[in-house]
């Protein structure tokens, strides 16, 4: 049932009985009140990408996350998502993947979509290509990152600091008497590489003069479980591990269960992000919380004051904290 249809059978046109659905004055009583009747009759439903179109504004929002099987990731999308709920706003959320290519396309679709604003969540669109798709495509759309930042007029980024906080947790490691440390990373995010950059800054200010130990790693418990087997063969003198992910930590701590080591008495070790991998693993696992889900929270009630037709702080850090547990 179209508004045409509605039109036809009250005998009346078709822009009246739209300013019955978006309630304009101008329509006499006893007409409204037939038209009304009509509309509820159908179980009428205005179509609210056609009204966006009129009104130049949807309500909608945009959320781009590289993956959703990330559940730290996922829990900031859900955390963007209610927030703009309550205010009556739909959020579309897509899965772009870590190509620059697949995040490039679907800035091209949010801005078919007419999206009045975008939430990206992670380090992952910190990058030369979402810059230029954005510049192209979504120049007059107020964007937020989370953990992410473009030198943009209309990009505002909200960060946590990663580097200072991988930096305490070596120095955690160190106070519990573990100080020949390794650092295994899954995948080279600007997020990570601050990471490293504060494993080495952690390392360089123990007096540490040895180059850092990496190594890589799948995102993945199996690539973890093998890629601590390796490490602890090629470097049986580690005593400790900072995990780049709490979920690497939990494949890597199943390595050490497996090669019978003892947590954390011969090495300790720590994962990053404060996931339910940290919570629920065995035994629990010490992370450092980059407080994702308060900066998607403040990065919605950013969006929400740029469209309202307030200000933000362009760029804002948030200090990130260790949550200690059994593996330390």
């Amino acid at each position: 049932m179209t508004i045409y249809d509605i039109a036809k059978e009250a005998g009346v046109s078709a822009s009246t009985v739209s300013r019955v659905v978006n309630n304009k004055p101008g329509v006499h009583p006893s007409t409204k009140e037939k038209i009304e009747k009509l509309l509820k009759k159908y179980h009428y439903s205005p179509n609210e990408m056609a009204r966006g179109l009129i009104k130049q504004s949807n309500h909608m929002i945009g959320i781009l996350v590289a993956d959703i099987r990330n559940v730290h990731y996922t829990d900031g999308a859900y955390t963007v998502e209610k927030e703009f709920a309550k205010l009556g706003y739909c959020c579309i959320i897509f899965n772009t993947g870590s190509g620059s290519a697949e995040k490039t396309e679907y800035i091209q679709v949010l801005s078919k979509r007419r999206v009045e604003g975008v939430v990206m969540i992670g380090s992952t669109f910190q990058t030369k290509e979402v810059e230029e798709a954005v510049s192209q495509f979504m120049s007059e759309i107020p964007i937020v990152i989370v953990n992410g930042y473009l030198e943009l007029p209309n990009v505002y980024g909200v960060l946590a600091d990663e580097c200072a906080g991988v930096s305490t947790l070596v120095d955690l490691l160190f106070s519990k008497g573990h100080t020949r440390l390794a650092f295994v990373n899954n995948c080279y995010t600007p997020s990570n590489l601050l990471k490293i950059k504060g494993f080495e800054e952690g390392l360089e200010r123990q007096g540490v003069k040895e180059k850092a130990v990496v190594y890589d790693a799948e995102t993945t418990l199996e690539g973890a479980y093998e890629v601590t087997k390796k490490l602890l063969r090629e470097h049986p003198e580690i005593d400790g591990i900072i995990y780049s992910v709490d979920l690497l930590a939990s494949g890597g701590g199943r390595a050490l269960l497996d090669m019978g080591y003892h947590v954390p008495d011969q090495i300790a070790y720590t994962g990053i992000d404060n996931s339910v991998y940290a919570e629920f693993s065995t035994p629990k696992i010490t992370s450092l919380d980059n407080k994702l889900l308060e900066l998607s929270m403040m990065a919605a009630r950013f969006l929400v004051d740029l469209l309202g037709g307030g200000k933000a702080t362009k760029k804002v850090m948030v200090f990130s904290a260790i949550v200690e547990r059994e593996t330390t």
